[in-house]
């Protein structure tokens, strides 16, 4: 690997702009003896014209093979539609090309596990974009809470608007599962609740989960609420925490221990969104590992049993409709 690390991303949507593009280029921009950023790639060329217009990528390309034959790629960022992000980092992954790979592991379980098998036999460098785990305010409330007793119980609830896609449940419910897991700890058990109503769009759930620590978790998964806002909550005796994690500036954080609040912060709009939503946590731990030649976390391993379980309620969901049809 080089003394920079040049690094490429494969994917020039919307979802990459925000949420790595514009990190990535601030990296580049703060630390200019560590990355290189070499060249954005997507099949629509122009798109990746102008990524390397608007964020500083050195070439453009419309095909992935060419860039990684072309170019001398150390790292590679990899946000694909759900439906080709397998194959796009399974190829990454026997190429030995570190990456960074979009959330969900697939769009099936069986997808899952094979990305996990893959992964787990070429040993390539990776991680999982799940951004939860690197928001400051979210590892802000779990150092807090640490710090002041024993987590007994953890709430959250995603709250969407007119997201009535099938496939909720395990494309973005998953990023709110993962995060109580990081929160909680590994799950021994979990129920799936459903609510269906003739005036409800979509599915809604309430699912509780049993970690291994004895504490409980709730999660409230209300796709077609009518806003956008997500909310965790942690209980434990004498103390409370409470972190909104939507959209924008809609970032806040509170503390109460013993009746007194001991915390209370709130995101300002004069800060970039990268450094709101974790984006450009991730890509501090992406190069900061392969520089110190270590795994970047999470891995694959690390996510596959959030995909599992959110898979889970979704196999049970299309059980419980074909049985009523």
């Amino acid at each position: 690997m080089s003394a920079i690390l040049r690094l490429a991303l494969l994917g020039c949507g919307e979802h990459s702009k925000g949420s790595h593009a514009a990190p990535m280029a601030r990296y580049a921009a703060e630390h200019p003896n560590e990355i290189e950023l070499v060249a954005a790639c997507d099949l629509n060329l122009a798109r990746a014209n102008e990524f390397c217009q608007q964020f500083g990528f050195a070439r453009a390309y419309n095909d992935a093979e060419t860039m990684l034959n072309t170019e001398q790629v150390d790292g590679c960022v990899c946000v694909m539609p759900m439906e080709q992000i397998v194959n796009s980092a399974v190829m990454l992954l026997e190429r030995g090309v570190p990456c960074v790979i979009e959330k969900p592991l697939g769009i099936s379980a069986v997808e899952a596990e094979r990305l996990a098998r893959v992964a787990g036999e070429t040993r390539t460098p990776h991680m999982v974009s799940v951004n939860r785990r690197f928001m400051s305010y979210m590892n802000q409330a779990i150092s807090w809470s640490r710090e002041v007793g024993t987590l007994q119980y953890i709430r959250a609830t995603q709250v969407r608007h007119n997201r009535a896609e099938p496939d909720f449940i395990w494309s973005t419910a998953i990023h709110v599962l993962d995060a109580l897991r990081y929160i909680g700890g590994e799950v021994t058990d979990f129920s799936t609740e459903m609510r269906t109503h003739p005036e409800l769009s979509a599915q809604w759930y309430v699912i509780t989960l049993r970690f291994e620590s004895g504490a409980t978790g709730r999660i409230e998964v209300l796709p077609t609420a009518g806003m956008v806002e997500e909310s965790y909550e942690l209980f434990g005796e004498a103390f409370r925490v409470r972190l909104v994690a939507g959209s924008g500036i809609q970032r806040s954080l509170q503390c109460w221990r013993d009746g007194q609040l001991e915390v209370n912060e709130e995101a300002s709009s004069a800060e970039p969104e990268e450094l709101r939503n974790g984006g450009y946590a991730e890509v501090v731990e992406f190069v900061r590992a392969l520089r110190a030649g270590r795994q970047p976390r999470p891995s694959v391993e690390d996510i596959l049993p959030s995909a599992r379980i959110c898979f889970a309620i979704a196999e049970s969901v299309a059980q419980q409709t074909e049985a009523k049809a």
